[in-house]
């Protein structure tokens, strides 16, 4: 879903409460305070999901956002906001802590407590807002996190990374990929909270899983590759393939076994499709990373009991639907 708002197609009267209607459908109930709300008041907000987490961006005139004590003991569902500040200097208070976030930086806004936010003259911010029982994280380590980010050594990973999402966000939700890379974004958000509040085993455990999504998703990317190996895996991932094999083999991982799942798993599918009727079985299995077509037939009779040219034809017998 994307939902979007430009107050430059309203007419000036309704702005201000536009921009609040917006505001409480993007992200928690706050207070919306704009810097000159009987001048021009400029808007742009949008809202696109991936899978369980969406990405929020906001560009305005001067604004501030103001959750009370109040507002906050009414919120039943706690989200946590990663936000890098795009344009002008943020200022943020929440839990005792004062905040100047300038163009670039990342913070974290947990959304069930009260906080106060504002920037002066044009700004802009683009987040990506996490349910809190998607981290599987105790609030109380969220939020002292928080107030240590720069501590990680995921900081800089992180913040490109929600850089990205917010300014690739219509493209990035309209992918089939999306509910994956909501997935991927919340293990590198959980690996950033548990770094960033915790000891420095914590903080190694934390980069051997934000290791392992990574190296996923290399591999996803490059199936159609005949020369993926785990070397060339640890090669991109710029770590040394020992040490991958050691990651890999801590969470019960095969490198090797995932490569090949993929490859098989995507040539099945792509076996299947009405459109694929045309490829030859030996061009199928080239397009998944199989050089050799007798290799990929054996591996595929193994893995699902029946060759390729059985599976072709048994589901271009099925009924549609």
């Amino acid at each position: 879903m994307a939902f979007v708002l430009d107050t430059a197609d309203l007419p000036a009267s309704d702005r201000v409460e536009a921009v609040y209607s917006a505001m409480m459908f993007a992200s928690a109930p706050a207070y919306v305070i704009h810097e000159n709300p009987r001048g021009d008041v400029r808007t742009r907000i949008g809202v696109w999901d991936l899978g369980a987490v969406n990405v929020f961006t906001t560009r305005s005139s001067g604004i501030r956002l103001l959750r009370t004590p109040r507002l906050a003991r009414d919120e039943a569902a706690p989200v946590v906001a990663l936000s890098v500040q795009q344009a002008a200097d943020g200022r943020h208070e929440q839990l005792d802590r004062h905040q100047v976030v300038t163009p670039g930086e990342l913070m974290a806004v947990d959304l069930s407590a009260p906080y106060d936010f504002s920037w002066s003259g044009d700004g802009a911010a683009g987040c990506l807002q996490i349910p809190l029982d998607q981290l599987g994280l105790p609030v109380d380590l969220v939020r002292r996190a928080a107030g240590n980010l720069r501590a990680s050594p995921l900081y800089d990973l992180v913040t490109s990374h929600v850089a990205h999402l917010a300014r690739d966000a219509d493209r990035l939700s309209a992918d089939p990929t999306a509910t994956a890379l909501g997935a991927a974004s919340i293990d590198l958000a959980r690996a950033l909270f548990v770094s960033a509040a915790d000891s420095e085993r914590a903080t190694r455990a934390a980069l051997a899983e934000t290791l392992l999504t990574q190296a996923r998703a290399y591999v996803r990317q490059h199936l159609a590759d005949p020369g993926l190996r785990p070397a060339a895996v640890a090669a991109a991932l710029n770590v040394s393939l020992r040490y991958l094999y050691k990651v890999c083999a801590r969470a019960d991982l095969s490198l090797e076994q995932l490569i090949i799942e993929e490859r098989l798993q995507g040539a099945r599918e792509e076996l299947a499709w009405p459109d694929s009727r045309h490829r030859t079985i030996a061009t199928v299995a080239g397009r998944w990373g199989f050089s050799d077509a007798t290799h990929f037939a054996r591996r595929f009779r193994t893995r699902y009991g029946l060759t390729p040219r059985e599976w072709r034809r048994l589901t271009s017998t099925e009924p549609n639907g």
